[in-house]
């Protein structure tokens, strides 16, 4: 049915696009364990569609659904972290690797290979592969998932009335140091993040073309996004400490002329 103005009626529009909801929580459970329920990202995803018509001005056409796509799918991300569903012990144990990433790279000059990780981790190397196959699903990498682990995709990607300059000019940032460091990745991690993100292949397809078994995709896989999560926030860490050493004189001014 439609609305006194000709545009159709809220329950059509979600009957509409219901169907983008399922298509994308198939294509974001194929990155998930099997302990997450695909029903629950519908639903997260559900609440991201409803989000997009009321805050969208015109809820129709191919507009409108390249920008339910960002929040049905940044919805269900914000669902799976409020979820806790992934280990406590494993996401330490991720947040280990990344640090030993940047610890070496600064030490050598370069990435370092997964042997070299795996004996700064103190772990062999096939421990250490296995802990990258077992973190499948915790390195979503999506771009708007690069963020704080606490802040809300729903609160970050508002649509506001009027743009704010500074916050387009750190999005343009965040994209332009993102690019960086995959260019820097290993070839092959390059070429899995290409084929799995651009071409949208699944780990056995991926597998196919390089030709290794899918667990080993789902490893060079976890090892890039380890590395592009400690690239990321070693520089905003970095930016930080410098901001942090600019306010300091002036707090000292301050203080001195308050004397």
């Amino acid at each position: 049915m439609y609305t006194p103005q000709g545009t159709l009626s809220r329950k059509e529009l979600v009957d509409r696009y219901a169907p983008l909801v399922k298509r994308l929580a198939y294509q974001l459970m194929a990155r998930l364990p099997a302990s997450v329920e695909i029903d629950d990202l519908i639903q997260n995803g559900m609440v991201g569609l409803l989000d997009a018509l009321a805050r969208f001005q015109d809820g129709q056409g191919a507009q409108f659904e390249t920008y339910a796509v960002q929040r049905i799918r940044g919805a269900m991300l914000d669902g799976l972290r409020e979820a806790d569903w992934l280990p406590r012990g494993l996401r330490q144990e991720m947040r280990r690797v990344e640090a030993a990433i940047q610890k070496l790279e600064h030490e050598l000059g370069r990435q370092p290979a997964e042997s070299e990780l795996a004996a700064a981790l103190g772990m062999s190397l096939s421990e250490y592969q296995k802990l990258l196959a077992d973190a499948r699903g915790c390195q979503l990498v999506y771009l708007e998932d690069l963020v704080e682990e606490d802040e809300d995709f729903l609160d970050r990607h508002a649509s506001e009335t009027v743009s704010d300059p500074l916050a387009q000019l750190e999005d343009a940032d965040l994209r332009t140091r993102l690019a960086a460091a995959i260019a820097a990745l290993p070839e092959r991690e390059k070429l899995v993040m290409a084929l799995y993100y651009e071409q949208e292949l699944n780990l056995r397809e991926i597998g196919a073309i390089l030709d290794v078994t899918e667990s080993r995709v789902c490893q060079l896989h976890s090892q890039a996004i380890a590395r592009l999560r400690a690239a990321l926030f070693k520089e905003e860490a970095s930016e930080a400490s410098r901001r942090k050493r600019k306010k300091a004189p002036k707090a000292a001014q301050k203080e001195a002329g308050g004397r």
